[in-house]
């Protein structure tokens, strides 16, 4: 399968003149005495866009947002923030950010309208509260229960709310849709959209592929600590080859198919067969027209196939 990806070694990215990207990792290293969870990555990320972290439980994702974050403190290399050293300006790095931990914690006696309005305070105001107001009915949330008699996924809604209700430059989510019903998970994928059509940027982490090939334009594959690549979503979706699947009414040979321009033969036998396209499926289509075609499939190769082929090729498991 082609794929469009970004070498390791070039992974800066352009953005607007004379702003800094919204996200950067330099050499980025953290160890745990012989454990490396970071092997030195480098990052950026344009700001303006919505952009994903993959990788299984234990690849180093959260420990490179806690990085960012100054909440632990690298071994060597540094972590950027809206062009802002994330250790030497801690405080005015988070005053820009809106964060959502992976396993959030709040305090459990207190109602979700009580901590929003203590965020705010902690924020030194400007927050609007008919947005405010806005997320907490699209959310369908209870935001005058105590927070520690909500199920899991309202909780989750509660970290969700907090993150975006100051509505900050740059939002970083940690399994931002965890224990989130299908309908809920459109609801937060439609205002992280909104956020990115304002021009600010949404860094998330998630080992769910589906979520992250609806909502990313460019994502990072992190394998043992180290990112493996950067891939271009939107370009993979346009030169992505098509698998296609016939089923024929009669048996047919391969050397039916032969030579046809950006068609390669899979498999046929037994009346079906299975075919790779790229690009213009007007050959193939062509070729199908001489034959009676009793049912025929045609997809594309999923996040999933490309985040497997590139584990399998960085020697991790499928």
């Amino acid at each position: 399968m082609t794929t469009n990806v970004i070498p390791v070694g070039s992974l800066v990215e352009s953005t607007r003149p004379g702003e800094a990207p919204a996200i950067e990792f330099r050499s980025l290293h953290k160890d745990y005495g012989d454990r490396v969870a970071l092997n030195g990555i480098d990052l950026a990320v344009e700001r303006g866009q919505l952009f994903g972290f993959l990788g299984p439980n234990g690849a180093g994702k959260t420990t490179a947002i806690r990085t960012l974050l100054d909440l632990i403190r690298a071994t060597s290399g540094q972590a950027l923030a809206l062009g802002l050293d994330s250790r030497r300006n801690s405080v005015e790095v988070r005053r820009r950010i809106g964060y959502l931990a992976g396993e959030a914690q709040f305090y459990p006696d207190l109602t979700a309208n009580e901590l929003f309005r203590y965020i705010e305070r902690m924020r030194g105001g400007g927050v609007d509260p008919r947005y405010v107001e806005r997320l907490i009915d699209d959310l369908q949330l209870d935001a005058d229960r105590p927070i520690g008699s909500l199920s899991r996924g309202n909780r989750q809604k509660v970290g969700i709310v907090q993150a975006l209700l100051a509505q900050p430059e740059l939002i970083i989510m940690d399994e931002p849709t965890t224990g989130l019903d299908p309908l809920m998970q459109d609801v937060v994928e439609t205002l992280l959209r909104e956020v990115v059509a304002d021009g600010r940027t949404v860094f998330f982490s998630s080992h769910v592929l589906t979520e992250v090939e609806q909502l990313c334009s460019r994502a990072a594959v992190l394998r043992a600590g180290e990112i493996v690549r950067v891939i271009d979503l939107v370009e993979e979706r346009r030169i992505a080859p098509r698998q296609v699947r016939v089923q024929f009414a009669s048996p047919v040979t391969s050397a039916d198919f032969d030579n046809l321009a950006g068609v390669r033969v899979i498999e046929v036998a037994d009346g079906h067969a299975r075919f790779e396209t790229n690009g213009s499926i007007d050959a193939l289509v062509k070729a199908l027209a001489r034959h009676t075609v009793v049912e025929l499939e045609s997809s594309e190769p999923t996040l999933e196939d490309l985040f497997r082929s590139l584990y399998i090729a960085a020697g991790g498991d499928a």
